[in-house]
């Protein structure tokens, strides 16, 4: 089973260096996943054997690929039976759009909350599961397919309505 790890186009090292750290790793194995994908964008890892362009490594029972950036991620993310992500709308939306269980671990570093605002409400309604750093691998072990709601097809008439009570016109 596939893990897709996306940080999107930031530096985001902290959930860079959770996912391949022991714990994580092994917690994915336990979990029945064997391959895990690593989009890294801008982040530093620490660990020198991840340090290239592209990597691809064993460690902890789970075949590595890292890499960090492509044209597209829509290939990995259709291909995956979980994705953890940064909690960027563009991401969230293209996932749980395609159907795929999600992850989410806002990044604490950024300047404002939105990232924590968006994963919060979606998790509310029970299309994703939220989670910290500190939390991923208790939130990968507990983690239940059966309790996620699916997304809603796009509906454009909705979003303009939300836009246009969130600007005031409405």
């Amino acid at each position: 089973m596939l893990v897709f790890v996306t940080v999107g186009s930031t530096r985001f090292d902290a959930l860079v260096e959770a996912t391949i750290s022991e714990l994580v790793l092994s917690t994915l194995r336990d979990s029945g996943y064997n391959r895990l994908i690593l989009q890294r964008g801008n982040s530093v890892i620490e660990l020198e054997e991840f340090n290239k362009e592209n990597c691809t490594i064993r460690r902890h029972g789970v075949d590595i690929e890292i890499w960090r950036f492509k044209p597209s991620i829509q290939a990995e993310c259709g291909q995956a039976d979980l994705v953890i992500s940064h909690a960027g709308s563009g991401t969230i939306l293209d996932v749980l759009r395609l159907g795929k269980p999600l992850i989410v671990v806002p990044n604490p570093t950024l300047l404002d909350n939105h990232q924590e605002e968006l994963a919060s409400a979606l998790q509310i309604l029970g299309h994703l599961k939220a989670t910290s750093i500190q939390d991923l691998p208790s939130t990968i072990a507990s983690f239940e397919l059966r309790d996620l709601v699916p997304f809603p097809p796009f509906d454009g008439t909705k979003f303009s309505q939300l836009v246009d009570e969130e600007m005031g016109f409405i």
